[in-house]
């Protein structure tokens, strides 16, 4: 039913690059912290196909007024926070 990547052990921005190649082509070493996701092709829809991923992936719940993040590193950063705090 929904996207699945193909490895189980990845980190943040790992998880963010193997989405955006699969979806969008995108070649892994311009996901980059400071690359624009917007840039990328990330739009609103597949943001949240995203952040689905993640809260499926690494077994976290995303609020519904979490800020969207505007860069890789963002995304990063709001993802590895958000793991961090649910494996305490």
């Amino acid at each position: 039913m929904g996207f699945r990547l193909k490895f189980r052990a990845m980190d943040s921005i790992g998880l963010i690059r193997e989405f955006l190649k699969d979806r969008l082509g995108v070649e892994p070493e311009k996901v980059v912290p400071g690359a624009e996701l917007a840039e990328l092709g990330v739009d609103s829809l597949m943001m949240l196909e995203l952040m689905f991923e993640f809260e499926d992936r690494f077994n976290i719940k995303l609020s519904n007024d979490i800020a969207m993040p505007k860069t890789v590193g963002d995304m990063v950063t709001l993802m590895d926070g958000l793991i961090a705090a649910a494996q305490k």
